[in-house]
């Protein structure tokens, strides 16, 4: 029926969900939800609907699952591997208008919302009450919480305070088939049942659509410091990283970036005021934070020695909130200045933080046997390296062909670490042809199996995630 009585099944939605839902066929809102920060992916679906309720979300995937019509959620489209593409076409719901703050719990210290609600805004209203919720992707400005479920999205402070599922204590959900159900419990502990709450996040939206969220908070951590630290070799950098934590240092964020990661950020803000030293090959930027201001000092006093001793020169200090945030917007321009510079492949990679050395040494080396520059940073406290791979005047032939064995090339290496293929940004569809690599047949035939049950008619973002999708 999808295919063959398109216009049949477009009139019928617009007769059952106009009066209640927000239903655009234009073509500005069309090309908007074809396209995600995916490199330059474009995938238009018939319909964008808007519902505001848990009721709505229900009714439209009865409908569509009875139909065998895709229905693809989303939110921000902020993601970077094509999880939120209408790849079937079909029925993109956006969940942007379900963007409410439920409810704060200030004893209990939780908040309920809707998935629409961005981060960096949820951030600050329940700062305001002197809770903290750490999650802060590189988008927090515009991404949101959905799509951070949906992604198990993580950023500079999961080296400390964990990623998305780590705060995620309960959520409701419709099923494909309509169905609403709680996957856990508002409590800390729970040990009652499997745990569909942990299956949910990081699913890409394949299983089921959030449409609330119970988040955990902590009391806000009001004092912070915050470094760069230069370094003439970029693999040396990346020791220094196992080695802070070996100290007995926990710093609350501890990102890596190359020379031209910064350089290209510099130009990207027209930000030139930090100047690099002529040695330099790379940076860490380290924070530690605290209840108590005395509580800084101690922790810098751990750190500065490791710093010298891996080849770190005199780091600069961060003094005042303006320096402060002018060194993080530098580091989270990072991805959009790569993006402005070239035609690029971004990869998420992730290993144990003490094997970054060798991951850097084989991207370099890889790139030297395919002939092309990357440009690496990220969160090396986690041991999740972003590889950018630009490909500036590489012939389109060329690049179409040896890109995707440079990229397996590189995952190989990347699970040969002990690692595996995203740490934060998903596998969605750009990732799948690689899923061999991290996972046995059986063990991928165990989560199509599950995809299976939770959506047999696969009309829930169907193509994503795995190989032959």
């Amino acid at each position: 029926m999808f295919d063959g009585m398109m216009d049949l099944w477009i009139k019928s939605f617009e007769e059952e969900f106009g009066g209640v839902c927000t239903i655009k066929r234009d073509r500005e809102s069309l090309e908007h939800a074809a396209s995600d920060y995916t490199e330059d992916l474009h995938f238009q679906p018939q319909i964008v609907v808007e519902p505001t309720q848990t009721s709505d979300v229900s009714r439209i995937m009865r409908w569509a699952n009875e139909r065998g019509i895709p229905v693809t959620p989303a939110g921000a489209l902020t993601g970077l591997s094509g999880g939120a593409l209408p790849v079937n076409g079909g029925i993109a719901l956006s969940t942007r208008k379900m963007n409410r703050i439920l409810m704060v719990d200030e004893i209990n210290h939780q908040v309920r919302v809707q998935p629409g609600v961005i981060v960096q805004e949820l951030q600050e209203h329940v700062q305001s009450a002197g809770l903290f919720y750490a999650v802060d992707p590189a988008s927090r400005g515009t991404c949101t919480i959905g799509g951070n479920i949906a992604e198990n999205s993580g950023g500079p402070r999961a080296v400390k305070y964990g990623v998305t599922k780590d705060w995620v204590l309960n959520l409701e959900v419709v099923l494909a088939d309509g169905s609403v159900i709680k996957t856990g419990a508002n409590t800390l502990k729970n040990s009652t049942g499997y745990n569909l709450t942990s299956l949910v996040v990081g699913s890409e939206g394949t299983l089921a659509i959030v449409t609330e969220a119970t988040l955990k908070l902590l009391p806000w951590p009001s004092h912070n410091a915050l470094m760069l630290v230069p370094f003439a070799s970029a693999e040396r950098a990346c020791t220094a990283v196992a080695e802070i934590f070996k100290s007995g240092s926990q710093p609350s964020a501890l990102e890596f970036m190359e020379r031209s990661a910064i350089e290209l950020a510099q130009d990207f803000t027209g930000d030139d005021s930090l100047k690099l030293l002529p040695d330099t090959a790379a940076h860490l930027l380290i924070e530690v934070d605290a209840f108590r201001f005395d509580d800084l000092m101690p922790q810098i006093e751990r750190i500065l020695p490791v710093i010298a001793e891996c080849g770190g020169d005199d780091p600069l200090f961060a003094d005042d909130e303006a320096s402060k945030s002018k060194l993080w917007r530098l580091r989270r321009a990072v991805g959009e200045a790569v993006k402005a510079k070239s035609t690029y492949k971004e990869e998420d990679t992730v290993v144990p933080r003490g094997a970054l050395p060798q991951l850097l040494q084989s991207v370099k080396r890889i790139g030297g046997d395919f002939g092309f520059e990357s440009v690496c940073y990220g969160h090396a406290g986690d041991g999740n390296l972003h590889v950018n791979i630009l490909k500036q005047e590489m012939p389109d032939a060329r690049w179409e062909e040896e890109l995707p064995l440079a990229v397996r090339a590189i995952f190989e290496e990347v699970i040969a670490l002990g690692g595996t293929l995203s740490g934060e940004h998903g596998i969605g569809l750009v990732q799948k042809p690689y899923m061999d690599l991290a996972f046995s047949e059986r063990a991928l035939q165990l989560q199509r199996e599950i995809k299976n049950v939770f959506d047999p008619n696969n009309t829930l973002n169907p193509g994503k995630i795995f190989p032959e999708a």
